[in-house]
């Protein structure tokens, strides 16, 4: 059975990441973008982090251009833009695709795993939230309109 920690995804400033670096954390898997109206949840996303880290959560931000290119910088830029804007400290990682035939391995899994509103796998928008267990295990989807703490309980029932 493949689980998150089968997967690799590239860091910011290109470096290679197993996931399996990630074993036994609670993992919120988010696309994100800069110039979306939705950017202000990566201030949510970081109060959420910073709320449950030690007890074992790990946001991941993949950055993605494929709505509205509201995502146009390089990783290196999102990555200081969103650190100096929002207080982010979570890992944010290169550029990807979440839709169509160079979507990343990673969200095709996740879609897979949690297909969204009627049972669709497309991604509709960024902010798209996916919660994976300390098995590696996709729980649940939420969609870009759902505020980041309202997840609070969902993650704390998986710590």
């Amino acid at each position: 059975m493949t689980t998150v920690y089968d997967f690799e995804a590239n860091t910011a400033d290109g470096s290679p990441v197993k996931l399996s670096n990630y074993a036994g954390k609670t993992l919120l898997i988010v696309n994100t973008a800069s110039k979306c109206g939705f950017a202000p949840q990566l201030g949510g996303l970081e109060e959420l982090y910073k709320q449950f880290r030690a007890r074992g959560l790990l946001v991941l931000g993949f950055p993605c251009a494929q709505f509205g290119q509201e995502m146009p910088a390089e990783a290196t830029e999102i990555g200081a833009f969103c650190r100096r804007q929002f207080g982010v400290s979570f890992p944010l990682f290169d550029k990807i695709e979440v839709n169509g035939e160079n979507t990343h391995p990673l969200f095709q899994w996740l879609k897979s795993g949690a297909p969204g509103f009627l049972w669709t796998r497309r991604i509709k928008w960024n902010f798209t939230k996916f919660l994976v267990d300390r098995n590696g295990e996709v729980q649940s989807r939420y969609a870009p309109f759902r505020q980041p703490m309202a997840l609070a309980g969902a993650v704390e029932r998986l710590l």
